[in-house]
């Protein structure tokens, strides 16, 4: 484990990775555009058409950071609840959006939520499920507050099934992803972590066997970006 208090590893312990996302909050939403070369655009996007949320419904966005998720919800007129672990990403979120009438800020533990059972229509998590120390149990947990027949979508990095796009991806990532973080970011280790934990992350269908094991049914995902991300798609049963 790292002996700087700001920087997260592969343990995940929860303080350490809500403390770098405090550290990051405020410049979070701009270099992750630079970063991801503004495919996070197409991502969020790809999510909303997935979510498909209306008006009425109730949706949880977990791992919100500032809200920026979460925002494309919010036309539909659903009941929209951003909820993240790092009280400095739901702090920045309530400075930037606190006046929205149908989107409510909370910070929330992936692990142990504090909602009601099958409170919400969908539950969706962008980016999130793979700083969760359980990913497993956070799965269970979206399941527990989802009310059946409600659905889930989670969208997270992955790993591209070429061997050729994979390699172009990686030098990427090991090489000029540090460069430009270390130029934009107020806390470049952050990104290290960000990379390391690309890379230690379950291919496709693993996860695919994780969200059935957790209880949902009609599991399936389609890639994004060449697989760089991949959309995952479940529903609760109902019964």
């Amino acid at each position: 484990m790292s002996s700087d208090p700001n920087r997260a590893d592969l343990g995940k312990d929860p303080q350490r990775v809500s403390g770098m996302f405090d550290q990051v909050a405020a410049a979070y939403d701009r270099t992750n555009s630079v970063l991801s070369l503004g495919n996070d655009r197409l991502w969020r996007a790809a999510v909303l058409r997935a979510v498909a949320p209306k008006s009425g419904e109730r949706i949880l966005d977990l791992a919100a950071g500032t809200g920026t998720s979460s925002m494309a919800f919010v036309p539909s007129g659903a009941q929209v609840v951003a909820a993240d672990f790092s009280k400095g990403m739901i702090a920045e979120g309530r400075r930037r959006h606190g006046d929205v009438p149908n989107l409510e800020f909370v910070q929330a533990d992936a692990t142990d939520l504090p909602f009601e059972d099958g409170e919400f229509d969908a539950v969706t998590m962008s980016f999130g499920l793979r700083n969760v120390n359980d990913p497993r149990r956070a799965l269970r947990e979206l399941r527990r507050v989802t009310r059946p027949g409600g659905r889930i979508v989670v969208c997270e990095f992955s790993h591209p099934p070429s061997r050729a796009f994979n390699g172009l991806y990686r030098f990427y990532n090991d090489r000029v992803l540090p460069v430009v973080a270390k130029a934009m970011s107020s806390n470049a280790e952050a990104y290290d972590y960000l990379n390391e934990s690309i890379r230690d992350w379950p291919d496709q269908p693993t996860l695919a066997r994780w969200m059935r094991d957790a209880g949902w049914d009609d599991v399936a995902y389609r890639n994004l970006s060449f697989g760089i991300v991949a959309l995952h798609r479940g529903i609760r049963p109902a019964s």
